[in-house]
């Protein structure tokens, strides 16, 4: 499991009006590329975000899946790239003095990562998820 924190300076509000926005998801989402579609009932348990991860011409094209949404709280993910397997990815926001602290861990669920020690994966996992935290924060602040 991978996890990382940071502190964004806008509301909890303006976190989560991006985090359950579908067709933001390729803005700050390390790989993604493009959306295809959001399925409803996004961001609801069952939601389905239809994205391409890589460039042109090598895209490949995979879902991201709700499992589980608590509006301004947390949002629970089943992601999916072929042929890396599954994961579980969850964001947990809490309202803070300046802003919204948001933690996100990830967990391999199948495919070649999960067979690694969890050093080894967070090794991998925790710098892409730095950056996405990144990209997430940037909006945010923007939007507040």
């Amino acid at each position: 499991m991978s996890e990382n924190e940071c502190l964004i300076e806008a509301s909890v509000e303006d976190v989560f009006a991006i985090l359950t926005d579908g067709w933001s998801y390729a803005a700050w989402v390390v790989g993604a590329s493009r959306i295809r579609d959001v399925e409803p009932p996004w961001p609801e348990p069952g939601g389905r975000i239809h994205h391409s991860v890589g460039a042109w011409p090598l895209l490949v094209d995979d879902t991201t899946t709700s499992l589980e949404y608590e509006p301004l709280r947390r949002l629970r993910l089943q992601i999916r790239v072929w042929p890396a397997g599954h994961g579980e990815v969850e964001f947990r926001a809490q309202e803070e003095s300046g802003g919204c602290r948001l933690v996100m861990t990830e967990n391999a669920v199948s495919g070649p990562v999960s067979l690694l020690p969890s050093a080894v994966a967070d090794a991998m996992l925790h710098p892409r998820n730095a950056e996405a935290l990144r990209r997430l924060k940037l909006l945010a602040e923007k939007r507040s």
